[in-house]
């Protein structure tokens, strides 16, 4: 039983074979996909996902960092709306990232903040994006840190201070293949991290684990994901399946609305 807690599958690199693709996961037995918004231009084609696959598919709702232009307040007076409108598992993904371009840091970190108290007030679990950021989100976070808020580090590569940090805050670590790959690091930093605090996740079709890296990644490759961290902890990977699709259902799982209720 594995849980792939970030995923895109309603990117346009599936739509040749989107079902196809789903199929394999559950093949492998992924039972459930959480599908993190991008900006206004993704939300169609995530619902249809959603709609798709009830009760195995499950969408967020925020504003990724880098659609935080110079219309940011338009986009985000979308994701109110949508909030407001019906519910959703998280919202997410939101953050920072500075990979590419700091001229909208301020506007960022401003919207970052006011996705922030939306979750708090509304009891949903944030999905953060964190690229050349994370000491920073870890800052602000603490600022406005209780026990109204929750949720995932997507696609965590820190040390093992960072972890302990986020850890610290009650936020669980998203682990997707850049654990597989030869000179990253972060098998180093996950030796030092309980599987209690992690959830697994593919970010596809974005970041493939090895062997595939470079190519199209997609939810079935998670079962590559959970290998090589059983690898690194020494244990069945049936275990690593187990608790990190646990920790999943403790984020999202609200009232067990966001959590498969039966298999097909």
């Amino acid at each position: 039983m594995f849980v792939d807690s970030h995923t895109h599958l309603y990117s346009k690199k599936f739509d040749g074979d989107r079902e196809e693709m789903v199929q394999r996961a559950i093949d492998v037995g992924v039972e459930a996909f959480y599908l993190p918004n991008i900006d206004s231009s993704s939300i169609d084609a995530m619902l249809k996902v959603e709609e798709k696959w009830p009760n195995r598919c499950f969408a967020m709702m925020g504003l990724h960092p880098c659609s935080v232009k110079e219309n940011y307040q338009d986009e985000l007076a979308v994701v109110e709306e949508w909030l407001n409108k019906r519910e959703f598992c998280a919202v997410g993904e939101i953050g920072i990232d500075l990979y590419w371009d700091k001229t909208f840091l301020a506007q960022q970190k401003e919207a970052f903040l006011t996705q922030v108290q939306w979750a708090k007030d509304r009891r949903l679990p944030i999905v953060i994006h964190s690229r050349e950021a994370t000491d920073l989100i870890i800052e602000l976070l603490q600022g406005v840190n209780d026990d109204r808020l929750k949720g995932i580090f997507h696609c965590f590569t820190g040390s093992p201070a960072q972890a302990k940090k986020i850890t610290d805050l009650g936020f669980y670590l998203g682990i997707g293949g850049v654990l597989t790959f030869k000179n990253a690091g972060l098998d180093k930093t996950m030796e030092t991290v309980d599987p209690d605090h992690l959830v697994l996740e593919t970010d596809s079709p974005y970041l493939a684990p090895a062997p595939h890296r470079g190519k199209r990644n997609e939810s079935a490759y998670l079962v590559r994901v959970a290998e090589r961290l059983a690898e690194i902890k020494n244990a069945p990977v049936e275990n690593i399946g187990r608790i990190t699709s646990r920790n999943s259902y403790a984020v999202f799982g609200k009232s067990g609305i966001f959590v498969p209720q039966a298999t097909d």
